[in-house]
């Protein structure tokens, strides 16, 4: 196991066993286990549990399936170098009763490898509707996550004018 330091300076420097991962994600499996299913994170755990078993019992969602791949680039050679593939693995992957597909990815944070593999899979999976959700209690709960950027973005906005 890591450790992470605390950020003091000197003699007496302290140093703690990680808890988190560098995602932020528990190593408390319990905490984001449900139905006998480990999920990465506990936002992906709460949506499944949620928002998709509800959706499946009601019969709006016909078919899923947790952790699917795309791949984005397939493998190559270059110069005689082995180019891995370059791939995608979705929290969800959705089949409603009308048939249309969506893929869900839970998300806390963006970080601009993620933002890329996002451009290249709409490029390529034009047809299949996908959506990066967010937890905000003051936004309302699951939503659209760029929604909720785009609303801390106004708060801070307007914090900041009220300071002035």
């Amino acid at each position: 196991m890591g450790v992470f330091w605390n950020g003091k300076f000197g003699l007496g420097e302290i140093w703690l066993e990680k808890t988190r991962s560098k995602f932020n994600v528990s190593k408390d499996k319990e905490k984001r286990t449900y139905n006998g299913i480990e999920f990465d994170s506990q936002l992906e755990m709460k949506y499944f549990r949620d928002v998709i078993c509800p959706k499946v019992e009601s019969g709006d969602i016909v078919e899923y399936t947790l952790q699917k791949e795309y791949i984005l680039q397939p493998k190559f050679i270059y110069n005689d170098t082995n180019v891995q593939s370059i791939k995608y693995v979705s929290d969800f992957h959705i089949v409603y009763k009308n048939g249309n597909e969506e893929v869900i990815d839970t998300k806390g944070m963006a970080d601009p490898v993620c933002k890329i593999k996002r451009k290249i899979f709409w490029y390529l999976f034009p047809d299949i509707k996908y959506s990066w959700i967010g937890y905000s209690k003051i936004d309302g709960g699951f939503v659209d996550w760029d929604y909720i950027q785009k609303q801390r973005r106004e708060r801070k906005k307007v914090k900041s004018k009220a300071g002035e």
